[in-house]
């Protein structure tokens, strides 16, 4: 029989994968099929934001998804794997201003939309073309209103499920309107959620500042760094054990530069330790401040506006930025001999996410979803799903607990889904429409023509939009198919897994538990995913300003999509901690895609026949249903960095430098029968089809590709899992082989052997089964 190999090239050709993935999608094996007997799984993806390019982290972190989406599949599950893409809200809001110089305020609202979309399609073509080189195995590239079809949350019909979403939450008195006092934007200029607020540790003044007492003109001194903040000033607190001040209890102190008096007392919340231990309360320079003036019940004067810049309130200060003000007033009170010193100190600033920008406390008239009331219920449900890592999900705990006001679901910008109401001009009665449409109020007629209330024609729409979370945290309700076949929703709800990075914990993940509690009193999801970050190679975080940012196209046009991949999983546990990244690391793990190749390209020499093992190949075969159940476990786990190195271990380690060495000669039919031949080339085949099958999900173009041309047929993403189906009673004999095969291969060095040289060596007794092939394998002299 003439031995040659089925694969030809002697190397991974990284331009097939492109061919690979068309012919996968014109193939259609990933499709969905919504009539399928198969259990359900389905992936509530998390729609990546498309104002910038994928970044390393979502081409890492979607790659585990796909492996999650191919494990099941192989598994006999009917993979629910859409694609999204993130439109609404700030972040194109932002990018749209700073690419065509503009702000929102100076054009009208649908100009400024048109901008934004032309934007987005732009960028969501570049983000698509990252994951589809990265194999990703999704239902469909297709925009479809339809269960897999792909979606951007922009879209007519998701905005339909949010608003129908807010109208039953409407109907159920969980929402409501009020003047409250909110986290304020200056720079993006509208409210925003505490799940949106960020802190940073920036250095700043503290101000001693000079106070009166009002009873006998004693002299005080309060620390601020605050000082604009002198004319909101409610109340000057002390801690009840700090004995410097016991005397000031019940006095009342008065406010520089304004010359109105304010109370001193005792309360908890003062630390002795910091400035000189009197604390000045003032409406609103922190969320302590919040809090305290709220549990005092005391009435706040709002000395900031929307615009951040100083009110009426602020006395000569009105009209200047925050900034200018506190310079302002430094500077006043230094010529007044009222500022005893200035401390740099490094202070926690609360600043919005999405511009960076410290926030402000105001107050304004906004929609409410209500919460605080339903935080046991919540924390309830969080016990009902798992958890990966377990850890993972005292961030949601922590965050749920936190939880003290409820969730401002307004915005006042332009893009995103607006608010469906209207307001009867005549008497204020709110108009709510009917589900069943996309509402645009801001430039649609009421869907009634007359006020039930008091019989007016006259409307006004709302031209809020919702908070974008509120759109995301419905995700799960859209691709599950609720606008489209609600029985069908009703069977396989909850959704299977929510995959997603631990800083969106407190908004994704949280604001979907509640609204799911609120519409459904059920769980949204079994499993929860959640991921740390990727970082450089120093353990640093990627920016543009450190110039240390890895654009995932650049490592696909290095290595290939399949080096990218095994690199993710190789290269650690990205729900464990963070993973370091650099061309270095990614090219070490690539290499293994060359070994698999070797490997492959060695096997495909021998045909696949049937054949009795004999001792050597049912000894490998027993190491390898260990490899399917041990596999096996991680994948279920969803732990594909422990399921690759199982896979690459068994592969080079064991399967390579081991079995075929040993068996080499007798593939090659020297001085072994037919019949050992035979079941040399039958443990080879077995071997290298389970390894493909193994790492199927994790490398998918390269075994598609040696699947195909090695052993033909459908598509190796139609198989199903391995199963262990060999005995396993000689494992335990594995090290003694591996370290008598090291022992002679060292003692073949030290005599200055080559690998082919005879040697005379003893096998030990236990391996004497295996002689012939370790005969052969070292050239041993009898």
């Amino acid at each position: 029989m003439n031995l040659t190999p089925r694969i030809k090239e002697k190397r991974w050709d990284l331009s097939l994968e492109e061919k690979i993935f068309e012919k996968w999608q014109k193939d259609g094996i990933f499709s969905f099929n919504k009539r399928s007997k198969k259990p359900l799984f389905s992936i509530d993806t998390p729609p990546p934001y498309v104002n910038t390019p994928v970044h390393i982290g979502h081409a890492y972190t979607y790659v585990w998804m796909d492996i999650m989406a191919r494990y099941k599949r192989m598994q006999g599950y009917n993979v629910l794997f859409p694609m999204g893409l993130d439109k609404n809200g700030l972040p194109i809001e932002v990018q749209t201003e700073k690419e065509f110089n503009i702000r929102m305020s100076e054009l009208s609202r649908q100009n400024f939309i048109e901008k934004c979309r032309s934007l987005l399609e732009k960028y969501g073509d570049i983000s698509l073309d990252t994951f589809k080189k990265l194999g990703l195995s999704c239902n469909s590239w297709d925009k479809k209103y339809e269960l897999g079809g792909r979606y951007d949350t922009d879209d007519p019909e998701y905005r339909r499920l949010t608003q129908e979403t807010f109208i039953h939450l409407w109907k159920k008195g969980l929402i409501y309107e009020g003047i409250k006092t909110v986290n304020y934007c200056p720079v993006c200029k509208t409210a925003i959620s505490d799940a949106e607020v960020e802190y940073v540790e920036d250095y700043t003044d503290l101000n001693y500042i000079k106070f009166k007492l009002k009873e006998n003109q004693e002299d005080i001194v309060i620390a601020t760094t605050r000082p604009e903040l002198l004319c909101a000033c409610k109340i000057i607190i002390f801690n009840p054990n700090d004995e410097r001040y016991t005397r000031l209890e019940n006095k009342h102190a008065i406010v520089p530069i304004y010359n109105y008096d304010v109370k001193i007392m005792s309360h908890p919340y003062a630390k002795p330790e910091f400035g000189t231990g009197l604390v000045m309360i003032c409406s609103y320079g922190d969320y302590g401040d919040v809090r305290l003036l709220r549990e005092l019940n005391i009435e706040p004067t709002y000395t900031i506006d929307e615009n951040g810049k100083m009110k009426e309130s602020a006395g000569k200060y009105s009209g200047l930025s925050v900034l200018e003000a506190r310079e302002r007033i430094i500077k006043d009170l230094e010529m007044m001999g009222l500022l005893l010193k200035k401390e740099r100190i490094k202070h926690r600033t609360p600043i919005c996410e999405r511009s960076k920008n410290p926030i402000e406390f105001i107050a304004m008239r906004e929609i409410y979803l209500k919460q605080v009331d339903y935080k046991d219920e919540i924390l309830k449900m969080a016990d009902e799903m798992k958890f990966y890592a377990p850890e993972s999900k005292q961030i949601l705990i922590d965050w749920i607990n936190s939880v003290s006001i409820d969730w401002v679901i307004s915005r006042r910008r332009y893009y995103g889904t607006e608010i469906p109401l209207w307001y009867c001009i005549n008497c204020g009665n709110v108009i709510l429409p009917k589900p069943g449409k996309y509402y645009q109020p801001w430039k649609e007629p009421c869907p009634i023509s007359k006020c039930p209330k008091c019989n007016g024609k006259d409307f006004k729409g709302e031209e809020r939009i919702f908070d974008t979370w509120f759109d995301s945290s419905t995700s799960e309700v859209y691709i599950l198919g609720y606008l489209w076949d609600k029985n069908y929703f009703k069977r396989n709800f909850p959704c299977s897994i929510r995959p997603q990075g631990k800083e969106i914990v407190r908004n994704w993940l949280y604001f979907t538990l509640l609204k799911s509690y609120h519409l459904f009193r059920k769980k949204p999801f079994e499993n929860v995913w959640i991921h740390m970050h990727v970082v450089d190679e120093k353990g640093e975080k990627m920016s543009k300003s450190k110039g240390n940012i890895i654009n995932p196209q650049d490592v696909i046009k290095r290595y290939g999509a399949e080096g990218f991949r095994i690199w993710t999983c190789l290269e650690g546990d990205i729900t464990k901690g963070d993973i370091r990244c650099s061309f270095e690391r990614i090219e070490g793990h690539a290499k293994f895609i060359t070994k698999l190749w070797n490997i492959a390209r060695f096997v495909s020499i021998f045909p696949r026949v049937k054949a009795k093992p004999k001792e050597t190949d049912k000894w490998i075969l027993g190491e390898l249903s260990k490899l399917i159940e041990d596999v096996k476990k991680s994948y279920d786990e969803y732990a594909f960095s422990d399921a690759a190195t199982l896979i690459r271990d068994f592969t080079w380690n064991l399967f390579a430098s081991n079995y075929i060495e040993m068996v080499k000669a007798r593939a090659y039919g020297q001085e072994f029968s037919k019949g050992e031949q035979r079941a040399a080339w039958f443990t080879l085949n077995e071997c290298l089809r389970t390894i493909l099958l193994l790492f199927a999900p994790i490398i998918p173009f390269l075994t598609e590709h040696l699947w195909s041309t090695i052993y033909g047929g459908k598509s190796i993403h139609h198989k199903r899992f391995p199963k262990a189906k060999w005995d396993k009673s000689l494992n335990q004999l594995t090290q003694k082989v591996v370290d008598f095969n090291s022992y002679v291969w060292n003692k073949k060095r030290e005599e200055g052997l080559s690998l082919k040289d005879p040697i005379r060596v003893k096998v030990p007794e236990e391996l004497m089964i295996f002689y012939e092939d370790l005969k052969a394998m070292h050239n041993i002299i009898d």
